[in-house]
């Protein structure tokens, strides 16, 4: 699990019905130095699929992959990245 920035909305033509309860939204991935505020530390965004309703700015925990489909299991859905979690806080311990 990865944890991610929201920075913006994803807006599609037409989408797969079974995804129209949700959203998608741009993420950045960040690692260390980004959840410390360093713009070094974000990664290539993607487009994740939020249930939660995660706002710009959020962060957010991302499921990649068979886990991003493991939440609408039996139903199968084609996500490859999922909002798992909208995080209040985060402590980095040195």
């Amino acid at each position: 699990m990865k944890i991610g920035e929201i920075i913006g909305t994803v807006t599609l033509a037409t989408a797969h019905p079974d995804l129209s309860t949700g959203r998608w939204r741009l993420v950045a991935p960040l690692d260390r130095r980004g959840l410390n505020g360093d713009s070094a530390g974000r990664g290539e965004p993607f487009a994740l699929y939020d249930e939660l309703g995660a706002d710009l700015g959020s962060l957010v925990a991302i499921a990649e992959g068979p886990e991003a489909a493991a939440p609408f299991q039996p139903a199968i859905k084609p996500i490859d990245a999922y909002n798992a979690a909208i995080l209040d806080a985060i402590e980095i311990d040195s």
